[in-house]
């Protein structure tokens, strides 16, 4: 979970630089970073998480915390998904957005952990 949190955090800071870059050298090397960091250590830390919290379902009653827990879970596969779709956007060269923008949807990860450690630690309902 850590290293997918990690490539969660990095990939969109990643995408504030990429997006401000205006040479041809900085740009490469964005796209090299970029591609490494969501094949080589957020997907697999992302199958792995989604795999081993399968696993760890069968231990728990299925409560309310658990199922909003796993949707939560859930959107973070959709912008995983979605991050994968910008990546190949910037490859490409069809960035549609511009720094400021990839700040803010830098900041959907941190909320989406913090919900779901408050109802991990709290279990509220």
């Amino acid at each position: 979970m850590i290293t997918w949190f990690a490539g969660l955090f990095y990939l969109p800071r990643l995408f504030v630089y990429h997006a401000t870059s205006n040479d041809e050298i900085s740009i490469n090397r964005f796209k090299i970073m970029e591609r490494k960091l969501f094949w080589g250590i957020m997907t697999p830390g992302g199958i792995l998480t989604i795999i081993f919290g399968i696993y760890l379902i069968q231990f728990h009653e299925f409560l309310l915390w658990l199922q909003v827990k796993i949707f939560l879970v859930a959107l973070l596969g959709l912008y995983h998904v979605w991050c994968g779709k910008i990546m190949y956007d910037f490859k490409n060269n069809r960035n549609n957005h511009g720094h400021v923008w990839y700040r803010v949807f830098n900041e959907v990860p941190v909320l989406l952990l913090v919900a779901i450690i408050y109802l991990v630690v709290f279990k509220p309902f």
